[in-house]
Parts: structure tokens; C-alpha cells; sequence
């Protein structure tokens, strides 16, 4: 994995519409390390930026054998999971 450059400027502002139409390259632009400000009819929305360093990956299973489901744990009534799977 490459290693992420720190900015140093502030972060750059950019509309939804523009961020959207040139996704690609600003996504490369943010492995690069830089910082965005999106803004919607001039309103700040969102920012996007390389994560934290200190953000750690998941690992599927991690918890595997660690969790237990009580004995009293109550199930479903059928009619309720009917509901739920059917949308009904």
C-alpha cells in the first residue's frame, strides 16, 4: 500500500456536480492525500479525504466464537418473519 503524502493546505472546495462528473480523478487526488469540501447550492455537504492513519481494518470473524446467544432468547413469531422476508 502506498504511502499517503500529508497536505498541507487547507481543503479544496468543490460542488457535488463537479465531484461527481470527475470522480476518478479526484478520488486519485485524495490518495494523494489531499482534502476536499463539497458543497451543494453553496452549502458545505460533506468532506472526503485519505483516512486517519490510525483507522484499522476490520477482520471478518474476528469475534467467531466469542459471542453467545442466550438460551432464553426468543425467535420470531412466524407471522412477524413472514412480514419482514415478505414485505407484507
Amino acid at each position: 500500500m502506498p504511502q499517503s503524502r500529508q497536505q498541507t493546505t487547507s481543503p479544496r472546495r468543490v460542488g457535488v456536480r463537479e465531484f461527481r462528473g470527475n470522480l476518478t480523478s479526484f478520488l486519485k487526488q485524495v490518495e494523494d492525500g489531499q482534502r476536499f469540501v463539497l458543497t451543494s447550492h453553496h452549502k458545505v455537504v460533506a468532506e472526503i479525504g485519505p483516512p486517519s492513519s490510525d483507522v484499522v481494518a476490520r477482520k471478518p470473524g474476528a469475534l467467531r466464537g466469542k459471542i453467545k446467544v442466550a438460551d432464553d432468547f426468543d425467535s420470531l413469531p412466524a407471522g412477524v418473519l413472514t412480514s419482514m422476508e415478505d414485505g407484507t
